[in-house]
């Protein structure tokens, strides 16, 4: 039986209402703009604290370097996402007072899952996260370069199986990278076979979302994972998390050093699974999930919502900035009117 059967054929769990344990989860990292997110970089309490800490773990400008970005996935986009990530991590734990019991982080929210555990300091994870963005960079300069992971929705397993089986039947490369949902699958293909692809979903009913690049979670990168283990990992010594970590890709739990470094090595090569997340996180008794970090996915997903009470602390909506911004106008009138009182001339006296 595999894990999919597993987790369909499981009988119904208890509600959230019976589960009180709490859990901080960490976002994927998606597509997102600098406009969405550079505001809240500089203006954050939270995030400018983290901020500091990441320029002088690189020695630059992250923010600098940040705007200036041309591509969706840069290393200085990545250190940002992680950034906000723990910004808002910490705004729960200081503001809201959420007192974790379990942390997760599916795909990119490993990284900042270690740092907020303890398994590795935020400044190494920083340093952590730019060497391996510039590991991949150069492992796909030279491997998979036409490769792209397709993310869409949907789209019923049996219909994926029928699209499957018609790239076998014509010799095209594939590999899954995940499953979000029931419907909601990644995978990684040429791009030359997008549009073989994007039809065979729309005939299905389904819909495309994005494709990501460089492409992630498949096990036909085995050797990027070797060489991020030899040329990067060994420069880092990872702790014990200091809360039970809940694996991608089938929902292990973690609760040592050994198995944070397999986890973070797990995530090159081995297709992420969320409900398998979800099931391990209600086995673990939690029934709050924060999501902590600029998601606009996980979130949302209806196992998610369906099996937690789900509280987004993510960056503010563009109502929540327009009324922050009404409201700075508002101070500010407030306060020329009692300088324009003040220095007005008094009353003349005989």
């Amino acid at each position: 039986m595999t894990l999919s059967d597993a987790i369909a054929a499981a009988p119904a769990a208890d509600s959230s209402d019976s589960r009180t344990e709490t859990a901080i989860v960490f976002p994927g990292m998606g597509p997102a703009s600098f406009a969405e997110v550079g505001r809240f970089l500089m203006l954050d309490p939270y995030a400018r604290a983290r901020l500091a800490e990441a320029d002088e773990a690189l020695g630059y400008s992250v923010f600098d370097r940040f705007r200036d970005a041309e591509e969706d996935y840069s290393v200085d986009f990545q250190i940002a996402f992680l950034v906000n990530s723990m910004a808002l991590a910490d705004r729960a734990v200081d503001a809201l007072g959420v007192s974790p019991t379990v942390c997760a982080g599916p795909s990119f929210g490993q990284k900042a899952t270690a740092a907020f555990t303890g398994s590795l300091s935020f400044p190494d994870v920083v340093r952590l996260t730019a060497e391996l963005a510039r590991c991949e960079e150069e492992y796909f300069s030279g491997a998979y370069e036409d490769v792209v992971t397709h993310c869409f929705v949907r789209t019923p397993q049996e219909r994926l199986d029928e699209i499957l089986a018609e790239f076998d039947d014509r010799g095209a490369w594939y590999d899954l990278s995940g499953r979000l949902d029931a419907g909601f699958h990644m995978l990684s293909v040429r791009e030359k076979e997008l549009d073989a692809l994007n039809a065979g979903i729309s005939a299905a009913g389904g819909y495309s979302m994005y494709s990501m690049r460089p492409p992630v979670h498949a096990a036909a990168f085995s050797a990027l994972r070797r060489k991020a283990e030899e040329e990067v990992f060994g420069a880092y010594e990872l702790a014990d998390p200091s809360l039970p970590v809940v694996v991608d890709h089938d929902g292990t739990v973690v609760r040592d050093a050994a198995g944070m470094r397999e986890m973070m090595l797990d995530t090159f090569d081995r297709p992420i699974h969320w409900p398998a997340m979800v099931e391990s996180l209600k086995g673990l008794g939690v029934g709050t999930l924060y999501m902590t970090g600029p998601d606009n996915l996980f979130h949302r997903l209806d196992v998610t919502k369906q099996n937690f009470e789900v509280v987004p602390v993510g960056l503010p909506k563009k109502r929540a900035r327009e009324r922050e911004r009404e409201q700075a106008l508002e101070r500010s009138r407030a306060t020329r009117a009692t300088r324009a009182r003040r220095a007005a001339p008094g009353p003349v006296t005989a």
